[in-house]
């Protein structure tokens, strides 16, 4: 036994000590890089220089740091077609999008929201017709992916300016009410002098129908 134990000894004796590894010093994920550089490209050329889900992944940015956020803004981008189109679907088809999660879609919506008024703001006094690619963009970004049928109205000022964008009726999802009526009469409250019909199609998000209309 005492021999044993004294083999024993010198065995664990000659053990190599193991010391705790240090800790690794932290390292940036591999996004960071990409991230910074698309700050540059969007500083020092602006938004063109940049394609829709490069703006979309500028945006998630703030909103999701801790991921890398290029596969969900072109998964997004893929979805809808466009960054306009993105802002303009409801929370609950962002949400289906892997990546999305409840607080990033009220947060998208919130930008939506800026955006469009930003865009009223744009068109207000400027000679709509004169520029439809705008006015389509706007109104694809209001009203697009909207779940229900809506009849919205531009008025428009002697100039094809915009006086007011009102919202004239909400339906269900294939049938909204138009009454010609009540149509005639707001345009003559705002003094218009043209009008703007516009009407989605839920049934397929992309669709818009517009007629302009001109009276004296």
């Amino acid at each position: 036994m005492g021999e044993t134990g004294d083999d024993e000894r010198g065995f664990f004796a000659e053990l190599p000590i193991r010391r705790p590894a240090k800790a690794e010093p932290d390292q940036k994920p591999h996004y960071h890089g990409h991230r910074d550089r698309l700050r540059e490209r969007f500083v020092t050329g602006g938004a063109d220089a940049l394609p829709d889900y490069e703006l979309l992944e500028l945006l998630l940015f703030r909103l999701i740091p801790r991921v890398d956020t290029k596969p969900i803004a072109k998964a997004l981008i893929a979805r809808f077609g466009s960054l306009a189109e993105v802002l303009g679907a409801p929370a609950s088809l962002l949400e289906e999008v892997k990546g999305i999660g409840p607080t990033v879609a009220v947060d998208l919506k919130v930008i939506a929201a800026t955006a469009q008024r930003m865009a009223r703001g744009e068109v207000r006094g400027r000679e709509v017709l004169s520029n439809w690619t705008q006015l389509l963009d706007y109104c694809r970004s209001a009203m697009a992916f909207e779940s229900r049928e809506q009849f919205r109205i531009l008025f428009l000022d002697k100039k094809n300016g915009l006086i007011a964008d009102e919202v004239q009726q909400t339906g269900t999802v294939d049938h909204t009410p138009v009454y010609p009526r009540e149509v005639v009469k707001r345009a003559l409250e705002l003094s218009a002098s043209a009008i703007i019909l516009v009407h989605n199609h839920p049934t397929t998000p992309l669709s818009l129908t517009l007629a302009h209309a001109g009276y004296h």
